[in-house]
This record gives C-alpha cells, sequence and structure tokens, in this order.
C-alpha cells in the first residue's frame, strides 16, 4: 500500500507568461501534519488549488488518497481551508455549518452534532448563532476551519489556518491538529511562520516557485548547521539546496 496520501510529479503551472510552480516533486505521509513553508507569493497556495482539485497543473502528474486529481469523488473526502475566508456573512455560524454539511453529504442530524464537536474544538460553542457578519477576523477563520473538519475527512489542506488568531486559540488549535494526525488524519497546511514550520513533522521549504529543501524541522537545521528553522530557511534560500 502506497504511504503517502498526496503525490506531486513534476508539476509546472503556468499563467499565461508567468511560470508560478517549478518541477515541484513533493510526497506527504498519510497520518502527518505536512508544512508547506515559505513567504507569500512563493506558490504554496497554487500548490494547494491544484491538490484540492481547483487549479489543473500545466504538466505533470498529482495522486491523493490514492486516485489521480481532479477527481470528484476525492475532492469530497478533503476538508479544505482556504486562505480566504468562503464564509456567507449574512448567515449564522450554525446556518454556514448546515450549508456547507448539506454539500458534504451531510443530514441535518449529523450536522447538527457534528457542529457542535467541531465548534467546541475551535472554541466557538458559544457563537453558534451569532451572524457572521458580528464575527472578527479570527473567529472567521476558525469558523473555516470547523467548516472543514465537519464531514471527518481523511485529509485536511489548511492555507494559513491560523493567521489573525491569538496565541492561546493558536496554542489549542495546533493541539486538536496533532490529537486528529494521531488518529490518522492526513493533515496539509501552508505557513510562513517559523514557529509553526517547527510543529510540522515535515516539511516543504519553498521559494520562487520551488521546494528547495524537505525534511523534519530538526533534519533541516542539521543538514546546516543552524541553530533553528528560520536559520535554516534563509540558509536553504540562499544556495537553492534541494535537501
Amino acid at each position: 500500500m502506497n504511504t503517502h496520501c498526496i503525490i506531486l510529479s513534476q508539476i509546472n503551472k503556468h499563467f499565461g507568461d508567468k511560470h508560478v510552480l517549478k518541477d515541484i516533486f513533493l510526497e506527504v505521509p498519510y497520518g502527518q501534519i505536512f508544512g508547506l513553508l515559505g513567504p507569500s507569493g512563493c506558490g504554496k497556495t497554487t500548490i494547494v488549488k491544484i491538490i484540492v482539485g481547483i487549479l489543473q497543473a500545466t504538466s505533470g502528474e498529482i495522486q491523493v488518497l490514492g486516485q489521480p486529481m481532479p477527481d470528484l469523488k476525492v475532492m469530497n473526502q478533503i476538508g479544505y481551508m482556504s486562505q480566504s475566508d468562503a464564509l456567507y456573512n449574512s448567515l449564522t455560524a450554525a446556518e454556514n455549518l448546515y450549508f456547507f454539511g448539506s454539500i458534504y453529504g451531510l443530514r441535518r442530524n449529523q450536522v447538527k452534532k457534528r457542529a457542535l464537536e467541531v465548534m467546541e474544538l475551535v472554541s466557538l460553542a458559544e457563537d453558534l448563532d451569532k451572524p457572521v457578519h458580528a464575527y472578527s477576523g479570527g473567529m472567521k477563520r476558525r469558523l473555516s476551519l470547523a467548516i472543514a473538519m465537519l464531514h471527518n475527512p481523511p485529509l485536511l489542506v489548511l492555507d494559513e489556518p491560523t493567521v489573525g488568531i491569538d496565541p492561546l486559540l493558536r496554542q489549542g488549535i495546533w493541539r486538536e491538529l496533532n490529537n486528529l494526525a494521531g488518529q490518522g488524519v492526513s493533515i496539509l497546511l501552508t505557513t510562513h511562520v517559523m514557529d509553526e514550520a517547527a510543529k510540522c513533522h515535515q516539511l516543504a521549504m519553498m521559494r520562487d516557485g520551488r521546494i528547495i529543501a524537505t525534511g523534519t524541522a530538526q533534519e533541516l537545521q542539521n543538514r546546516v548547521g543552524a541553530s533553528d528553522i528560520e536559520e535554516a530557511f534563509i540558509h536553504y534560500g540562499g544556495h537553492q539546496d534541494e535537501g
């Protein structure tokens, strides 16, 4: 059995004359938190959108959960949280959850039970009946995460999930991500925050549309004698080391 839930092979993506992804090779193991680390504009979100089936690569092959993508059945097994919150501001949080639950094919009684569970996980259970336009930016991010987890997907793809969330709540979210990984859920997330990158089981560092290094945070540091992941990233970025 393949031990990787996501495999990207020689992925290139062009937008007109702009070459935004360059020969990407990436393998994400099952049951781990895998981080894509890099500055804004390096191609992280484009990779994520190709993985979840929103964009199609210009060239290369992609498999997710053992199937070539894009594939509608596979897309329904992915919990996707985009960088910009895809929420209906005029509806309450509960109404948003029911709407997205219906898209995932959940029955109303299933959504009712699961909605309370996921909202408790993101510390929003007391705000279920509040209209989303009354939510702060951080609350909207947490609601988006709750929606991504709603249908118990085997794969979560999260694009900068903790942006705008205060440090205490970030700790709680990371505890839950680790709990989910411990239960066998595979998690791919993007970040440009170094301390979050260090919490991932494995990392791929990106710069200018390329993957410049992969490994655990400790492996990446040890290879170049860096004292932390930020120092390691600066080294790899300057040397274009494939790791």
